[in-house]
C-alpha cells in the first residue's frame, strides 16, 4: 500500500543512517583503540591488563544477547509503523464513504488502537535499550572498580604479588586513568548497537522491495525503420499472471490507434507499457530515443495548487495567454471567465473543487500545452456529458490533423 511504501522510503531509509554513521565507524575504533591502551597499560602493569582483558569480552557478549532481542523488537516496530501508515492513509482516502455511512467514530477508534500498538512496541524497545545500557555500564564499572582496588592496595603495600610492589604514584594513576578509556569504545559501541538493530529491522523490508522484479521501463532500442514505437511479440502481465500475449504493433508518426475490448482485457496495461510505466514480460519494446509522451489517465493526477500550477506541469514556460487558450480549447473557457481568481484559482488535492468532467478537461488542456509527439489516452470520454464529450472528440481530431500520434483506449463506438 502507498502508506506503507511511503514509510519505507522515508522512515526505514533514515533508520540506516545510524548504522553507517555511528556503528560502522565505531567497529574500527573498537579494534584499534582498546588494543593501543592495553599495550600502554601492559608496559606499566601486566596484572591490570589481565583484569581488563578478562572483563572486556563480557560487554560484547551481553551486547550481542541484548541486540538479538532489540533486532526482533525493531523489526516488529517497523512493521507496525508501516501497517499504521497504510491504515491511516486508507481511512483518509475513504473518509467521504465513512462519513456517508456514519462510520467515522469506528474509524477513529481503529486508528487509535493501531497507534496504541505502535506505542507499546516503542516502549518495549526503549525499555530494552535502557536495561542493556544499565547492564553494560555495570560490568564496565565493576572492572574499573577492581582496577582501582588493586592500585589502591598496591600503593598501600597490602598486595605484593607481581608488579604490585613496584607500583608508583605515576604508574598507578596512569593505569587508573586509562582503565575507563579502555572500556569507553566498547560502551560507545554498545550504545550504537541499537542503531545496528534498528537498521537491520528496517533493511529487511527495504531488501524485500529491492528484490521485487523491475516494473519501470529502462532504455529501449530504437526501431529499425522511421517508426515512433514498435512492439514485437510482447507479453504483458502483473504478479505472475499474463494479461496480453503475442502483441505486435508499429506506431508511425501521425497514426491514430484505438484499443477496444471488454473491461479487464488489458487496454490500460498496454497503454502503461507504451508510456514506459512497466516492462514487457516477454518480447521487445523499441522506442525512438527521447520520445516524449503525454498521458491522460482515467483519473487525472491533479495537485494541490492553482489552475496555473497544474497547467505548468506540462510546460513550465507557458504564459497566461497560452494557458487560457489551452483551457478554451479543452472547453473550460466559460468556467475560467466565471472564476474570480482566474488562473490563480486554488484546487485541492486530486482536483477537489472541480467536477469529474472539469478535471478531465483540465488534464486535456495540459496535453494541449505539451509538445509530446505521442499522446496516450485512457478512456478520455468516460463519465462525460454529451457536450463535454463532443469537445474532447473535436480536440482528438485537431491533434490527429496536426500530426500527433494518438493511442486511445475506449469503449465508445
Amino acid at each position: 500500500q502507498s502508506g506503507a511504501l511511503a514509510t519505507q522510503a522515508v522512515e526505514h531509509v533514515d533508520a540506516l543512517e545510524g548504522y553507517f554513521a555511528r556503528f560502522h565507524p565505531q567497529l574500527r575504533i573498537v579494534v584499534v583503540l582498546p588494543l593501543l591502551i592495553a599495550c600502554v597499560v601492559g608496559a606499566l602493569d601486566y596484572v591490570v591488563v589481565i583484569f581488563l582483558l578478562l572483563a572486556a569480552p563480557l560487554i560484547p557478549f551481553f551486547m550481542a544477547l541484548v541486540g538479538m532481542g532489540a533486532e526482533r523488537l525493531n523489526r516488529e516496530q517497523f512493521g507496525a509503523i508501516s501497517r499504521l501508515s497504510a491504515h491511516f492513509v486508507d481511512r483518509v482516502r475513504g473518509m467521504s464513504t465513512l462519513q456517508l455511512f456514519g462510520r467515522t467514530e469506528q474509524a477513529r477508534r481503529d486508528v487509535w488502537y493501531a497507534t496504541d500498538e505502535y506505542r507499546r512496541l516503542s516502549m518495549k524497545t526503549l525499555r530494552l535499550a535502557f536495561l542493556s545500557s544499565a547492564v553494560l555500564e555495570f560490568f564496565a564499572s565493576v572492572a574499573i572498580a577492581v582496577v582501582a582496588m588493586y592500585v589502591g592496595f598496591g600503593l598501600l603495600g597490602y598486595i605484593d604479588y607481581g608488579p604490585a610492589s613496584s607500583l608508583t604514584l605515576f604508574s598507578g594513576l596512569a593505569v587508573l586513568l586509562l582503565a575507563p578509556e579502555f572500556f569507553q569504545p566498547l560502551r560507545t559501541l554498545s550504545q550504537h548497537y541499537h542503531d545496528r538493530a534498528a537498521a537491520l529491522g528496517a533493511a529487511e523490508s527495504l531488501v524485500y522491495l529491492l528484490d521485487q522484479p523491475r516494473k519501470a521501463a529502462g532504455p529501449a532500442n530504437a526501431p529499425d525503420n522511421d517508426a515512433l514505437l514498435e512492439l514485437i511479440n510482447v507479453e504483458i502481465g502483473h504478479d505472475g499472471e499474463s494479461v496480453l500475449g503475442d502483441v505486435s504493433l508499429v506506431l508511425e508518426p501521425g497514426d491514430v490507434v484505438v484499443l477496444t475490448g471488454a473491461s479487464g482485457s488489458g487496454k490500460s496495461s498496454l497503454l502503461a507499457l507504451l508510456a514506459g510505466f512497466m516492462v514487457p514480460r516477454a518480447g521487445e519494446l523499441r522506442r525512438r530515443p527521447q520520445t516524449q509522451v503525454a498521458w491522460l489517465d482515467q483519473s487525472p493526477c491533479l495537485l494541490q495548487g492553482s489552475l496555473a500550477d497544474n497547467l505548468a506541469l506540462a510546460d513550465p514556460e507557458a504564459g497566461p495567454e497560452a494557458m487560457r487558450e489551452a483551457l478554451d480549447q479543452a472547453g473550460l473557457g466559460e468556467l475560467l471567465e466565471a472564476l474570480p481568481q482566474g488562473l490563480e484559482t486554488p484546487l485541492g488535492e486530486r482536483g477537489v473543487g472541480l467536477s469529474g468532467g472539469q478535471a478531465q478537461r483540465l488534464a486535456l488542456a495540459r496535453i494541449y500545452l505539451s509538445e509530446a509527439p505521442l499522446v496516450l489516452l485512457d478512456e478520455p470520454t468516460a463519465n462525460l456529458d454529451a457536450g463535454t464529450e463532443a469537445v474532447v472528440v473535436e480536440a482528438l481530431g485537431r491533434w490527429a490533423r496536426a500530426g500527433r500520434t494518438l493511442v486511445i483506449a475506449t469503449h465508445h463506438p
